[in-house]
């Protein structure tokens, strides 16, 4: 197997998914004209869904033969915005600092005590920015249930997307 693709896979906790309630937030800062890549979705994510309301969505994933660190869509796109797997994540926030364009990826706010959280920003002079929220959001599970057993906090970890470095929202959990 080759090493990047050992990197994400289809087990474990890496098969969370975002609940349209944790997409909303983040909606309002997305310009009008940008095209959005979603490099870990399919067509039924709740980011192609609301997303594709306002603007247009590539959306690839590791299932279809896409897998992040080896592909980037042909087609021009203007920022990426998703739920990465959360292990591995500094490969994952690497690889999304290369393209040196604008990013949302929600990741575990465990990972701000992580050294290289705030490592990988500065190695590339880029400024970290979050969007914080006032509860956690209960990922799914792959049976569209709440997944109970993920008792962390998130945040969208963010590069040159929002208007201040750090914002923090209600969540409306329905």
């Amino acid at each position: 197997m080759d090493s990047q693709k050992i990197l994400y896979n289809k087990t474990g906790n890496d098969e969370a998914y975002t609940p349209e309630y944790g997409v909303i937030p983040i909606l309002k800062y997305i310009p009008k004209d940008f095209i959005i890549w979603c490099p870990f979705d399919k067509f039924d994510s709740a980011f192609v869904k609301l997303i594709s309301k306002t603007n247009k969505v590539i959306y690839t994933h590791i299932e279809t033969g896409q897998d992040f660190f080896e592909y980037e869509p042909n087609e021009h796109w203007d920022c990426i915005i998703s739920n990465p797997p959360f292990k591995n994540k500094r490969k994952f926030f690497e690889r999304a600092l290369s393209f040196n364009k604008p990013f949302a990826l929600i990741m575990t706010n465990a990972w701000l005590n992580d050294a290289y959280s705030k490592k990988v920003f500065m190695e590339t002079n880029k400024q970290m920015q979050l969007l914080m929220f006032d509860k956690r959001i209960k990922f799914n599970n792959p049976y569209g249930r709440p997944n109970n057993k993920i008792t962390f906090s998130s945040s969208y970890f963010c590069y040159d997307f929002l208007p201040k470095d750090l914002i923090t929202e209600k969540l409306s959990c329905t």
